[in-house]
């Protein structure tokens, strides 16, 4: 836990029975827009899953799976999935999704490796979502309408929760900002990628509060 921060003096403005309630609004209120936003329907999607089917995603390549067997099943070896990439782009196909439908679902996970941080847990529990789309579509200009539909998704639900605690305050910048990969080697060539990535980012979130 030596990448986790707590701010010195911190204090949560709610306590844990109101924290929990805080957190479905954001939940029930992110998933509508964002369905809406995306055309996407809800689905239930696995904990575990066969290895022999390859639908697992080994995510980098060394992260260990937490498997386990199943006496009802011969005691087969299952894994506790650690992303759903692959599992997605099945369940498009097996589910009878069409050009413009997509699916959505609350991905709950376990990365035994993970290197936890504020923003990173051994548990994962997190919106994940796959759409059909044509093979003209996979460009520059497809992915940009759907970042802004997200982040639509993102401001609507932060409209909506200052409006329902008076401590929260909208942060989000009206705008999103798109930097490639290559404008950032440009603009910082001498800094490795994860510090490129945060000076961006306190540089854009500045210029916002302008």
């Amino acid at each position: 836990m030596e990448n986790f921060y707590i701010p010195e003096g911190y204090k949560s403005a709610l306590d844990l029975h109101e924290t929990q309630i805080a957190i479905k609004k954001v939940k029930d209120h992110f998933q509508s827009s964002l369905s809406k936003q995306l055309n996407l329907a809800r689905v239930t999607a696995p904990l575990f899953v066969d290895p022999k089917t390859g639908l697992n995603d080994n995510l980098n390549g060394v992260e260990r799976p937490v498997s386990f067997d199943i006496k009802e099943m011969d005691g087969r070896e299952c894994e506790i999935v650690h992303s759903l990439a692959k599992w997605k782009r099945m369940a498009l196909e097996r589910y009878g999704f069409v050009y413009g439908e997509g699916l959505y679902t609350d991905m709950n996970a376990i990365r035994r490796d993970e290197v936890t941080d504020n923003l990173h847990s051994v548990f994962v529990d997190q919106w994940d979502w796959e759409k059909v789309i044509n093979y003209e579509e996979r460009n520059e200009e497809t992915l940009k309408s759907v970042v802004e539909k997200v982040y639509s998704a993102l401001k609507r639900t932060e409209k909506f929760m200052a409006s329902e605690y008076d401590y929260i305050k909208p942060m989000l910048p009206d705008h999103i900002t798109f930097i490639t990969t290559q404008e950032l080697e440009d603009k910082y060539p001498d800094l490795p990628p994860p510090e490129k990535e945060s000076i961006w980012k306190l540089r854009t979130r500045v210029q916002s509060l302008l």
